[in-house]
């Protein structure tokens, strides 16, 4: 039982640190992001790849999957925010680059295809995710508080009036969107050594979906919202899992419920914080 429960953890810190990232793109940029599960792919396989036929080390096949992503999100990146693409044309570009990656995956010789890698080195722990987890947080919300996060938030709210102020759209948004690949890149690192097989199938639209939900319920505007949302969208369905495929059911109407009570999210703007608790702490003391 406790294996499970560490399990399931682990599962949730990795989906969160995917999540976080593609808050600092999605939630302060305001471009949504329907591919991610490339970049996710991305890390994944070049982190496999190098530990499985090369004996890399563990730790450097990891930030070997977060430069790949890096590189990948540059050759998207590059052309889409260069010409302005809207959200909605952006979305439609990142989710057919998605599914480019996924077939591309499926057909390479050293990927072994559509059969996958099987017996990757068993090198994830739950300690070693929980460290990702809050460097990854940490990383996240010093971007957001610094002058680059600023600029991304006026983006989100005005792109015509941040621009017309001297912020330089594609520098914003392509730095959010590298950060935001490179965390992916390592959360597919992390999974694939976790789980010890990958295969195309388990990057599909679907799991860049379930991102792109976990941030728009957990609040765009906020990095606590989203964290909390990827941990209940992997826990929840767990929960229900004696439920079969009724938990899938469960899943769909916990998203409708949250935008039809909560349209801005479960968090919103709100972060929690140290600062947070103390200010709960003197209320409750006066």
């Amino acid at each position: 039982m406790a294996e499970y429960i560490s399990g399931v953890i682990t599962f949730s810190l990795i989906y969160v640190i995917a999540t976080v990232g593609l808050a600092v793109f999605t939630g302060f940029t305001g471009l949504f992001s329907l591919g991610h599960a490339a970049f996710f792919a991305v890390g994944a396989y070049t982190a496999s790849i190098l530990t499985y036929f090369y004996d890399v080390n563990y730790y450097l096949a990891l930030v070997a999957g977060m430069a790949m992503a890096a590189v990948v999100g540059t050759i998207i990146g590059y052309p889409t925010l260069r010409a302005k693409l809207r959200s909605d044309y952006f979305a439609i570009a990142t989710l057919g680059f998605g599914e480019a990656v996924r077939v591309l995956l499926e057909n390479l010789e050293i990927t072994q295809g559509a059969r996958g890698l099987p017996g990757i080195a068993n090198e994830t722990t739950l300690t070693v995710v929980v460290i990702a987890t809050i460097l990854v947080i940490w990383v996240a919300r010093n971007f957001v508080y610094s002058r680059y996060g600023r600029a991304a938030i006026a983006v989100r709210e005005d792109f015509v009036a941040a621009e017309m102020m001297g912020i330089n759209l594609f520098q914003v948004r392509m730095r959010s969107l590298l950060f935001s690949a490179m965390t992916a890149g390592l959360a597919g690192g992390l999974f694939a050594h976790y789980v010890s097989f990958i295969q195309p199938g388990m990057f599909t639209a679907y799991l860049s979906t379930q991102l792109t939900a976990s941030v728009v319920a957990g609040g765009m505007g906020s990095i606590t919202g989203p964290v909390v949302a990827a941990v209940l969208f992997v826990a929840i369905p767990e929960a229900l899992r004696v439920a079969s495929m009724w938990r899938l059911v469960a899943y769909g109407f916990l998203l409708v419920a949250i935008m039809v009570f909560r349209p801005q999210g479960l968090f919103g703007y709100k972060e929690i914080s140290l600062h947070s608790f103390r200010r709960l702490f003197r209320k409750e003391v006066s």
